[in-house]
């Protein structure tokens, strides 16, 4: 992504353009794959050595906050980063911690209908995000 266009992101979200955010976003658009924050740090820190890790931190919730990027979870509870906002799902391997989107617009139709008929008592449903854990097989 170019950095005007994370300048417009930012701005857009009503957040100040500094140097540490314009990496950090960066970071998480360039690395692509559900980084960690100790994979953002290790990436930023070859351009930028003297950000602080509680910086990093500080920033990821800020864009967290601000709806720039999703935090995803692992089984093993390692807190991962991902730059796509718009509805998906994920694809959890529970051996490698390997993480993919996964899109399925049917699937997609089908959870809401399903709790839109069903629902929960006493729970306002805001998004559903769905974890699928397994294996990655290749090809033989």
């Amino acid at each position: 992504m170019k950095p005007t266009d994370i300048q417009t992101k930012l701005t857009e979200k009503g957040l100040k353009v500094t140097p540490q955010r314009m990496a950090i976003l960066q970071a998480i658009y360039s690395l692509n794959n559900h980084p960690t924050a100790d994979n953002i740090i290790d990436f930023i820190r070859k351009n930028h050595p003297n950000i602080a890790t509680a910086t990093v931190y500080k920033v990821l919730d800020a864009l967290n906050e601000k709806g720039l990027i999703m935090k995803v979870k692992t089984d093993k509870d390692f807190m991962r980063y991902d730059a796509i906002v718009e509805n998906h799902h994920h694809l959890y391997d529970s051996t490698s911690e390997r993480i993919e989107d996964f899109n399925d617009e049917e699937l997609n139709h089908m959870l809401e209908k399903y709790f839109e008929q069903k629902g929960i008592p006493n729970f306002k449903i805001e998004d559903i995000k769905l974890q699928i854990i397994g294996k990655f097989i290749s090809n033989p």
